[in-house]
């Protein structure tokens, strides 16, 4: 071939291959199930090309910057020892297991209103390792990111976003009626059909469930104004001005909701807010071998995947045994993991593992049943492959997790505190048996596979499309911009009532005068006579 053609057809190739921007991206620091639902999204960007950096702490329970060499990251210091923090997640387990069922309102309030100032307490102290550290902000400054990525449950994103002059875009989980997305991000969450964020009601209340919810609604914002206060005056330190968090946190271009209507009840929605629950899911890869030979010996009976999530290292040895004995009543081969010491009552159809491959077990045919602590990453795991659940919620979202999928048809719930070994046995024969459960998680696998396009797609299709428009503020409300009052037009219903007070009262003196003008008349008349 000449070199002419050679040119020619390299050309020819240049203009048919679209041109890709990469952007660079900065990601504030998350934990945990936050950071598995951010990691898929972080992965297909540096796939198109984008350059991806990751703010990593030292003092993380579990993420270790080494085991992900994919991306750059900046590595801060914390002055919060290990020991504290983990005795912090231990004070919000015994809160979430224990408190939460024996308590007054009152006194749930309060433990709420003091483990969150606490929490407020440890992330600003995370904060500080960046934000007051002069080497790392310059570092920051220099590089020039085109947006920043983070998860709003943990503070001061907005911030760094604020100071380096950059649109930024949320990964978030709570649900419509959180304070968070509805009094910052201004999405609307009529009390009367949208229940509050872990009270465990559905979308069709009673009246009292209704008089329920706006008491939470209250209650919740009361608590977040409170706790939101310390934030405010740390970002008016930092900024050196009167800032606002939740202003701040409203200036977000995008929020990426991880959710979908497969979970969600119907609620309003705003344009910069994107639905994109299951960003993680994937099809089922084959098991290791062992596993598949395990699988395969429960014949048709099929098996039963038994996960309380990676947080829970250890169950007390009474709960253990409950569960073990309870898992040895039905004929299914059951897949447990479990960390601790061997339950006494430990049946021969069950097997032991420190961890296993939930997704791949979730996507095997002869899965029946999936017994879930609720947590969101493994529940939209099991819609994927229409996988009905056993719920045993323990803390956070995980109870309202369930009392949604529970109202979908697709789970039976258990209380942890006060199950037994009958209970345990009854919910996995429902689930099993009962043919109902297993249609509803099929239909809601359906809703959730039909979709144009997969969840990460879009997650990071409305990312680029945020760098490609240097921000997403044609997408972002009015409602911003108003004051709470305009925002209730109780303005507007003041003028109009002063309106109608007006006429009322023009009609009344005028009605009053024309009637003494009638009673002079009459007393005239009366006298002439």
């Amino acid at each position: 071939m000449k070199a002419g053609q050679c040119i020619i057809l390299v050309l020819f190739a240049l203009c048919v291959v679209p041109t890709v921007n990469c952007g660079n991206i900065l990601v504030w620091h998350t934990e945990g199930s936050h950071w598995i639902n951010m990691k898929p999204v972080l992965d297909t960007l540096i796939e198109r090309g984008h350059r991806v950096t990751m703010l990593f702490q030292n003092c993380s329970m579990f993420i270790d910057p080494k085991e992900h060499a994919q991306y750059n990251y900046y590595l801060f210091n914390v002055s919060i020892p290990m020991s504290e923090m983990m005795e912090f997640f231990d004070e919000w387990m015994h809160f979430s297991l224990y408190e939460l069922d024996h308590f007054s309102y009152v006194r749930i309030y309060w433990r709420l209103h003091q483990i969150l100032s606490k929490d407020t307490e440890l992330g600003l102290r995370i904060c500080d390792g960046i934000l007051r550290s002069d080497t790392l902000m310059e570092k920051l400054k220099q590089d020039k990111y085109d947006l920043l990525f983070a998860d709003p449950i943990y503070p001061c994103s907005e911030l760094l976003a604020e100071i380096l002059d950059i649109p930024f875009v949320y990964s978030l989980r709570f649900s419509v009626a959180d304070s968070m997305e509805r009094l910052c991000g201004q999405l609307p969450a009529p009390p009367s059909y949208v229940p509050g964020t872990m009270v465990k009601l559905t979308d069709q209340m009673s009246f009292t469930e209704r008089l329920i919810n706006v008491a939470f609604y209250l209650a919740q914002d009361a608590i977040y104004y409170s706790v939101w206060r310390k934030y405010d005056e740390y970002y008016s330190e930092i900024l050196g001005k009167p800032t606002s968090f939740c202003e701040l946190m409203g200036k977000a271009d995008l929020w990426l909701m991880r959710t979908y209507w497969d979970f969600n009840y119907p609620h309003p929605i705003l344009p910069n807010f994107k639905y994109v629950g299951g960003i993680h899911c994937k099809p089922a890869k084959p098991l290791p071998k062992d596993m598949e030979e395990f699988v395969q010996s429960s014949g048709g009976n099929g098996i039963v995947v038994f996960t309380l999530g990676s947080m829970i290292a250890n169950l007390t040895k009474e709960k253990s045994n409950i569960i073990a004995s309870a898992l040895g009543q039905i004929p299914q081969k059951v897949l447990w993991r479990y960390k601790g010491e061997r339950p006494e009552t430990l049946a021969p159809n069950t097997r032991l593992n420190e961890w296993i491959p939930q997704n791949d077990l979730l996507g095997h045919p002869k899965t029946r049943a999936f017994v879930t602590h609720g947590g969101t990453n493994g529940l939209y795991e099991a819609i994927y492959h229409g996988v009905p659940m056993v719920g045993i919620p323990l803390f956070g979202d995980q109870p309202d997790n369930m009392v949604h999928m529970k109202a979908k048809g697709a789970a039976v719930i258990m209380d942890y505190n006060t199950m037994q070994t009958k209970d345990l046995v009854d919910g996995l024969k429902s689930v099993i048996n009962d043919p109902s459960y297993k249609a509803s998680a099929m239909n809601l696998s359906k809703i959730h596979h039909d979709r144009p396009e997969s969840p990460r797609d879009e997650a990071v299709f409305w990312i680029e499309h945020v760098m490609r428009n240097k921000g997403a503020k044609h997408l972002r409300v009015e409602a911003h911009n108003l004051t709470w009052y305009q925002y209730h037009s109780l303005d507007v219903f003041a003028f109009l009532t002063g309106i109608v007070l007006l006429v009322l009262f023009t009609v009344f003196k005028a009605c009053k005068f024309c009637f003494r003008m009638c009673c002079l008349k009459s007393s005239r008349k009366n006298k002439q006579e």
